[in-house]
């Protein structure tokens, strides 16, 4: 295996600098790469080959003659197929819009090409970002470099396994309530949901708009806040985005530091359900925190045991409302009925049967339900007001701590197929990482150690608009198990496909 893939994206960076490897070169080990062993692995679902290499060649010519380049320019990434790439083909992981090329660029990919990285095509997902184990996708599932029989997490699997097979240094991914985080956990990766409204949503395909959140997905908690910063600020295409920004990022994760920080444990966030392994590495973290600096407090959130059954009730209510667009009519897949007269209705009927699912299909019977007529109120409008509950559990924990922190998934990656056909156990996987997404709060997932052999996740969460303590804390527990490791988590990857 070429060493460059290993590199974190910040030391790529560096090399690309100094001229010591070329753009070309880098962008082709990591294209080698995705030919060796995405075959195992499924993280693609479309390569960019010839556009990645053709931006890289161009950074090489600017660089060579002289021209001010962004930090991350010629590093390159891969994107989550639910945002729009003009192009190349979007999907959302469906059959509804198998091949469908996008119009436009999301706000996300117009700066990621005006920072001159080189995509490497788009990763796989549960399909419209459904799931919590990337098996829902229409186009096969992804499986977890550490252990190929089993998930790499979801919605967003395919993203953080191409970082942790070393096929891409950086992705980007989207966290509507962990699916940016959970597959970091159980994966080995870094995983971060910015601020709600932090991150452009322009051009993300909307599940649940409320919830939904752009983010980075790396190796590192400098490389996650290098790209958030390129990605991230204002957009005026986007009604939910911030006017004012986050805070230095960079900055925050090149000094972490947690001497005389307040760490605030969750309580309602351990204990029954969670994998004795992952209390044992988050136990673990805490006592590294502890020595370090920090001062460790209890806090409650009494309203988080009902985040689970509230969200399941708005997620698919905004889902439902958000996938009335595809009806067979204005673009994506087109099925007729067998028989019949051609109406729209018939139609649209015989299109969303055939091009969505069994899990989208679900949300989108429980999401109209919900919103019915003598439901509303009952359901939806309930669901809401435990949201407003757990938003003021947050602002109570958040007087008391600088940062919480929980672990992010109550357990590793499980085997391929074993909840797929329970969705209520499927759904407790985001037990730890939805309240953040009801709250519109930041939330990272880094690297805690393994558990049987198998990568933890631990979770920071920060209050609105202090995205820079997330990576303040993030990176200084990142150097307190690295040197306890001896090395980052994911230079202890087994094998993966036959290539090492």
């Amino acid at each position: 295996m070429n060493e460059l893939i290993t590199l974190s994206a910040a030391a790529l960076a560096d090399k690309l600098a100094s001229g010591e490897v070329s753009a070309v070169e880098l962008t082709q080990a990591h294209l080698d790469r995705i030919s060796e062993v995405d075959g195992a692995v499924n993280a693609f679902l479309h390569v960019n080959t010839d556009e990645a290499l053709q931006v890289a060649a161009d950074v090489d010519k600017a660089r060579a003659a002289g021209e001010t380049l962004h930090t991350l320019a010629g590093v390159p990434i891969a994107i989550k197929d639910l945002i729009v790439t003009k192009g190349q083909p979007t999907t959302a992981g469906s059959k509804m819009l198998e091949g469908w090329m996008s119009p436009y660029d999301a706000t996300v990919i117009t700066r990621i090409r005006a920072a001159r990285m080189p995509m490497l095509g788009k990763t796989n997902l549960d399909e419209f970002a459904m799931g919590s184990s990337t098996e829902h996708s229409a186009f096969g599932p992804t499986r977890n470099p550490w252990d190929l029989d089993r998930i790499p997490g979801g919605s967003g699997g395919g993203s953080a396994a191409a970082v942790a097979a070393f096929e891409a240094p950086l992705a980007l991914g989207t966290d509507t309530g962990g699916s940016i985080r959970q597959p970091a956990a159980v994966t080995g990766s870094v995983g971060v949901k910015p601020t709600y409204g932090g991150v452009s949503r322009y051009g993300a395909i909307a599940m649940a708009s409320s919830l939904d959140q752009i983010g980075p997905v790396s190796r590192t908690v400098l490389d996650a806040a290098l790209l958030q910063e390129v990605i991230g600020g204002h957009d005026p295409r986007d009604s939910t985005s911030l006017t004012d920004p986050v805070g230095n990022l960079v900055e925050a994760a090149r000094n972490g530091s947690v001497a005389g920080m307040r760490i605030g444990v969750i309580k309602e966030l351990q204990g029954e359900g969670y994998e004795s392994g992952v209390l044992a590495r988050f136990n673990e973290s805490l006592e590294l925190l502890k020595d370090a600096g920090a001062e460790i407090v209890e806090v409650s959130c009494p309203n988080f045991k009902y985040a689970l059954g509230a969200y399941y009730l708005i997620m698919p209510s905004e889902a439902s409302s958000n996938l009335a667009k595809y009806d067979g009519v204005r673009y994506g897949l087109r099925a007729l009925p067998a028989d019949g007269p051609l109406t729209i209705e018939r139609v649209m009927g015989a299109t969303r049967a055939a091009g969505f699912g069994d899990e989208v299909k679900r949300r989108i019977i429980l999401g109209t339900y919900a919103l019915s007529a003598g439901y509303y109120d009952a359901y939806y409008g309930s669901a809401q007001k435990v949201r407003t509950l757990i938003q003021r559990d947050f602002d109570a924990a958040f007087a008391q701590a600088d940062v919480l922190i929980s672990p992010t998934s109550p357990n590793t990656a499980f085997k391929l197929g074993e909840k797929l056909d329970d969705p209520l156990a499927m759904y407790l996987n985001d037990v730890a990482t939805i309240p953040a997404n009801m709250a519109g709060v930041p939330g990272i997932s880094i690297p805690g150690g393994l558990a049987d052999g198998l990568p933890v996740g631990i979770q920071f969460l920060a209050p609105v608009r202090e995205d820079a303590r997330l990576y303040r804390a993030g990176a200084a527990l990142e150097r307190l198990l690295e040197n306890k490791w001896g090395g980052p988590l994911l230079a202890s990857a087994p094998v993966l496909g036959g290539v090492k």
